[in-house]
């Protein structure tokens, strides 16, 4: 089979599947014919494919499940406006979550929780799994056998990855917020406004500040102390005064009273 007509054949497959294809699978496609390719002329093809789909708006792209025609990523802003739906944005629980999956593989639930410092959301791992990213490859033999966690096919696929192998490396990974700045979410968004909501509690005192108020405390304590002592003095002084005068009083009258007597 002519080359040309071989890859005008794939292309309308690939377009017309709207999936990834291997070579086996395209290579069966011509079982019922007379003229069929060989595998070869099929790899031939796609990579002449590849390298005439350069200057166009969309390439052949090599994934883990096979090969499949695709928007090239700078028409994506165009090309999204198609749909009205909000395009899927991942929180960074989610996204720590699944690199480690990716990068420790296979790993627990646990172990990601200790590399994290934070428990891992059940939610997050629901995501992860109905998303078809990782899946169960067993459990670990430990008490509490825990389920182990590794990445798919689709995952890959997702990324525009063949393999595991053409991750960037850890080194080449500076600052998660810097590569992907709208990565920001609701939930994200909600963690801040229940931190700015309890922002009227009562906080957490340092044993210099419990000390602190406890001093100043004290000092109240003492002073409104020695005010009051200083008041009940002055209070008795003021009565002893009182008394003092009501008995000179009295015995003024007394005096007064007394016959008058002639020596």
């Amino acid at each position: 089979m002519e080359i040309k007509k071989l890859k005008n054949i794939l292309e309308a497959v690939l377009l017309a599947a709207e999936r990834s294809m291997t070579v086996p699978q395209l290579e069966a496609l011509f079982e019922l014919d007379e003229e069929r390719p060989t595998r070869d002329e099929i790899r031939k093809s796609l990579h002449e494919m590849e390298e005439d789909y350069e200057t166009r708006s969309f390439e052949l792209k090599h994934v883990a499940s096979g090969y499949r025609l695709q928007v090239k990523q700078e028409y994506a802003t165009w090309v999204g406006r198609l749909w009205e739906e909000r395009p899927a944005r991942y929180t960074r629980a989610l996204l720590e979550t699944m690199a480690l999956i990716a990068y420790r593989q296979p790993i627990t639930r646990g172990e990601i929780e200790e590399v994290r410092g934070v428990s891992v959301s059940s939610n997050i791992i629901k995501t992860l799994l109905e998303r078809d990213w990782i899946k169960v490859l067993g459990h670990k033999d430990v008490p509490g056998k825990p389920t182990l966690y590794g990445t798919t096919k689709e995952f890959l696929d997702y990324f525009n990855l063949q393999k595991l192998d053409q991750l960037p490396t850890l080194a080449e990974i500076k600052d998660l917020d810097a590569i992907h700045p709208e990565l920001e979410l609701d939930e994200d968004k909600v963690e801040g406004d229940e931190d700015s909501a309890t922002g009227d509690e009562p906080k957490d005192l340092s044993a210099n500040d419990v000390d602190a108020q406890a001093s100043a405390s004290e000092e109240t304590v003492s002073e409104d102390g020695e005010n009051a002592t200083t008041e009940d003095a002055e209070l008795t002084m003021a009565e002893a005064d009182d008394v003092s005068e009501d008995e000179t009083a009295e015995e003024a009258k007394a005096e007064s009273t007394r016959p008058a007597f002639n020596v």
